[in-house]
């Protein structure tokens, strides 16, 4: 007698994996995490949101409008993008020098590396300002231009990758590597094929990082940056002013617009992770 057997319905599989787990004290923890999540962030995010709404959609589009609004939206965002750029390449390779490597000094630059971390982000600007300002040693004065902006930014995102990348480098077995180096795969195809997917996870946490304290800075700006209205005014300056100036709304509505921004960033960067992953 011939036994038929029903292929398995994967979708089903799933929804019978989804059931939850969650025990009596595993379920008070989570509420009391959503508890004190809401009350740090999803409620002040609500009140952000309600007083840009206060102004109506004409205050909105008029802060949008507004030149001085647009080039300061326009320079955050185009920077930190640079910078997240940059810091996925040289925090990698940074990354991956201090974990496969060794070498005097290796000590003394991981401690380095977190010096953003725990700098006054005004002490950075003051320290950038002595650098590459007018009395600047080297002689490079980037002071009250667009680079300064790049520089500062740049500056306090440098750990961000380099910390999110380490750990996935050291749980990386490099016997899957040599695996593949015997089965006659290339450097590069090794690198593509086992090491980037399983970085990438790691990597877009890390920009997304990156990028979120690039829209974010003011500190480490102000004294190097010079803040000048359609030249090197960044979106946090912007938000200052407005709210010196009593306009709350339009404030809230420069804040919607990066929110915004930086929730469409993430998103893209966890799609193309999930992407490179897969193709791993």
């Amino acid at each position: 007698m011939t036994t038929i057997t029903r292929p398995v319905d994967p979708s089903r599989s799933r929804r019978v994996n989804r059931r939850s787990t969650l025990t009596r004290g595993s379920g008070l923890g989570l509420g009391l995490a959503l508890v004190w999540f809401s009350l740090l962030v999803l409620i002040p995010l609500c009140l952000v949101i309600i007083n840009a709404a206060e102004g109506g959609w004409g205050t909105f589009w008029s802060v949008l409008k507004n030149p001085q609004t647009a080039a300061a939206l326009r320079l955050t965002v185009l920077e930190s993008i640079a910078v997240t750029a940059v810091n996925v390449v040289m925090g990698t390779l940074v990354a991956w020098v201090l974990v496969r490597d060794q070498f005097w000094g290796k000590r003394a630059l991981e401690v380095v590396i977190d010096i953003p971390f725990a700098l006054p982000t005004i002490v950075a600007g003051l320290v950038l300002l002595s650098l590459y300002g007018p009395t600047s040693p080297l002689g490079i004065n980037v002071a009250n231009t667009q680079w300064s902006v790049f520089l500062a930014l740049l500056f306090v995102t440098v750990p961000f990758v380099v910390r999110t990348v380490e750990p996935v480098l050291i749980e990386l077995d490099p016997e899957t590597e040599q695996a593949a180096a015997s089965l006659g795969a290339s450097r590069q195809t090794t690198f593509r094929r086992i090491i980037l997917p399983s970085l990438a996870p790691a990597i877009a946490a890390g920009a997304a990082l990156s990028f979120a304290r690039g829209i974010s800075e003011y500190g480490s700006l102000v004294l190097l940056s010079g803040n000048l209205p359609l030249k090197t005014e960044v979106a946090s300056v912007r938000i200052l002013t407005y709210i010196e100036n009593g306009d709350k709304a339009a404030a809230a509505s420069v804040a919607v617009i990066m929110l915004l921004v930086a929730l469409a960033v993430i998103a893209s960067l966890e799609f193309i992770s999930r992407k490179v992953a897969n193709r791993g």
